[in-house]
């Protein structure tokens, strides 16, 4: 996927619809994680929210991806204080983008969400996979890549 145009989508989030196309001359972070309100999710979710304004000087927006509901990713994104939005995904956007993967959870096999994130420039070409993630310093590791 890197170096090729990233996978286009439209979207709903609690905001509204977003579309790939919305983004270009803007960097995009694309994150995938499995689910609000959890404490893996919710330390990646903090990390990109108290990293915003230096994301924001660096042209980068970020995008969360979860298979949630617009209404459960309402309420996060409010309780967290969220300064971006989440995609309520109906499976597509994760199989596009490589995060709709077999699991293994005690022993137990499972289709789930990879925590993977994307990077894609402002021409709308990916630059960076990170996969696998690890929440806690994350997001200056995204910072980071976005030179």
């Amino acid at each position: 996927m890197i170096g090729k145009p990233a996978p286009d989508f439209t979207a709903q989030t609690e905001s509204g619809t977003v579309s790939l196309s919305e983004f270009k001359g803007k960097k995009l972070v694309l994150y995938f994680y499995p689910k609000d309100d959890t404490p893996g999710c919710t330390v990646e979710a903090r990390g990109f929210r108290d990293h915003h304004d230096a994301l924001a000087a660096k042209n980068a927006v970020v995008l969360g991806v979860s298979k949630d509901s617009v209404k459960k990713h309402g309420t996060w994104r409010e309780k967290e204080c969220l300064p971006f939005s989440l995609v309520a995904d109906d499976g597509s956007l994760c199989e596009k983008y490589g995060a709709w993967r077999l699991k293994t959870n005690y022993g137990r096999e499972y289709m789930g969400i990879a925590r993977i994130t994307v990077l894609i420039d402002e021409a709308g070409v990916v630059t960076h996979v990170i996969d696998p993630v690890k929440t806690k310093g994350h997001a200056e590791q995204v910072l980071s890549l976005l030179g």
